[in-house]
């Protein structure tokens, strides 16, 4: 394994390529300490430090923090991360479907795919803006003295220019250097706070049998290790897991001589939808908690006590949030699967390049099998979707461990950089293979697994 490692840097193209993404991703790295102008850094911290991590806000902060990579506990350029970006692709994503003008660009190659990259720039500046100004609001009693409307001025422009920055930065490493940017820039933010969540385990760790209530004993810490391996190659199997439909070619003859005639597999990935359905369900579940909390400022309200109980109800580790949280993660995955898989247009291409699947006829016998094949590996991969998704809320209820501990155990920044970090390894294994090196494992390429 370490002589395949040294042949990546064997190679001047790749080795150039690797050494820029690493060069981009300190660059990005760096952003995060440019705190602005005008705000009292040490008030900030004073008062997200005092901020519950179980609380509706500070679940969002945390959510935040996970995509952007920096932390709410000062105000910084890159504080909002990539997510405006991010957003405003899902959107144009989504409206593709209903707005016949993008829906033809998407359908006409590399140049609408162009036009549609600039379309998501535009709308990315007033998506930018808007979350500017929420957390300018959040932070607006913590500027210094008179600074209060330049302060805000400066912020909201700073991390709109942040923002558009690191969208530059991510398109600089889709050309010139490997992997796809905008996804390392995600997993760079996230793999940034392990260092933090190491050092906390380390800190607590108490390696006598029967530690004290807070400190993680021997049991704890092998758990800990045992659950992250586990979680992470379940991960990389759903992620790789495929079925594999048969496609026949038909046979044609030209000439005097018969072409065609070759059998190949259409792939259909279990996990179709990522990580877009946990994105999606956290989303929409982070709205009930903040609505609830602030119903609580009307006395009328509050003194019912009904909306204590909702807000009990709805905290992350109760049994409603986890069964509408999963209930969530599955629509959504059908939704995601439904969005980007259409099998009349798969059924169609495959008539039009003269395959079939054996026993089908081609056309729409073919689009019923492939959506109903679709489904069914969509609920397996649902399931698998939700079951990480909870496991840190188990970890932290059953064992007791902090929040930002668990999260790496399970979530969406672990599937996130399973997917990234796979995507990267084959890049790579694909340019060791292409200028005749071997690759990363001893049987060839790393595949999916299928069955």
């Amino acid at each position: 394994m370490i002589g395949r490692v040294i042949n990546i840097f064997r190679i001047p193209d790749l080795r150039n390529k690797i050494l820029f993404t690493v060069a981009l991703l300190c660059i990005y790295r760096i952003g995060f300490h440019i705190s602005i102008p005008g705000f009292d850094q040490l008030k900030i911290s004073q008062m997200t430090g005092s901020r519950s991590a179980d609380s509706p806000i500070g679940r969002v902060a945390e959510y935040l923090q996970m995509f952007s990579g920096g932390r709410l506990d000062k105000t910084s350029l890159f504080g909002l991360g990539i997510m405006p970006y991010i957003s405003a692709s899902i959107i144009l994503m989504l409206l593709g479907e209903v707005v016949p003008a993008l829906r033809k660009l998407r359908q006409e190659g590399q140049t609408g795919y162009k036009k549609i990259q600039e379309y998501t720039r535009y709308l990315t500046v007033p998506l930018c803006i808007i979350q500017s100004m929420m957390i300018m609001k959040m932070f607006g009693g913590l500027t210094y003295a008179g600074m209060g409307g330049r302060a805000a001025f400066m912020g909201v422009v700073g991390m709109t220019a942040g923002t558009m920055f690191l969208m530059w930065l991510g398109e600089q490493i889709d050309e010139y250097g490997i992997g796809n940017g905008i996804s390392l820039l995600i997993m760079a933010g996230i793999i940034s706070r392990m260092p933090g969540a190491l050092m906390t385990v380390w800190k607590n760790a108490d390696f006598h049998v029967g530690a004290a209530t807070g400190k993680y004993g021997p049991g704890t810490i092998i758990f800990l290790l045992a659950a992250f391996v586990f979680v992470v190659a379940g991960a990389i199997l759903i992620t790789q897991g495929q079925r594999r439909i048969p496609i026949q070619q038909a046979r044609q003859m030209r000439g005097r001589r018969m072409y065609g005639g070759q059998r190949h597999y259409l792939p259909l990935r279990v996990n179709h939808g990522g990580v877009m359905p946990i994105i999606f369900a956290s989303s929409l579940m982070m709205f009930p908690p903040i609505v609830i909390q602030q119903l609580e400022r009307i006395k009328s309200l509050r003194q019912t006590g009904f909306l204590s109980q909702l807000q009990a109800a709805f905290m992350p580790s109760a049994f409603t949030y986890n069964v509408m949280f999963v209930t969530m993660i599955f629509a959504f995955a059908y939704f995601w699967t439904t969005v980007q898989f259409q099998p009349k247009d798969m059924a169609k291409r495959l008539r039009d390049s003269g395959s079939f699947i054996p026993g089908l006829r081609p056309g729409h016998r073919t689009a019923e099998y492939l959506e109903t094949v679709m489904i069914r590996i969509t609920y397996f991969g649902a399931a698998f979707l939700a079951f990480i998704a909870v496991v840190p809320s188990l970890v932290v209820q059953l064992i007791g461990v902090e929040w930002r501990i668990a999260t790496f155990l399970g979530g969406t920044g672990l599937l996130i950089v399973v997917s990234v970090s796979l995507d990267l390894v084959q890049r790579i294994e694909a340019n060791l293979i292409m200028r005749h090196y071997e690759g990363f494992t001893d049987t060839g390429r790393i595949k999916g697994a299928y069955r």
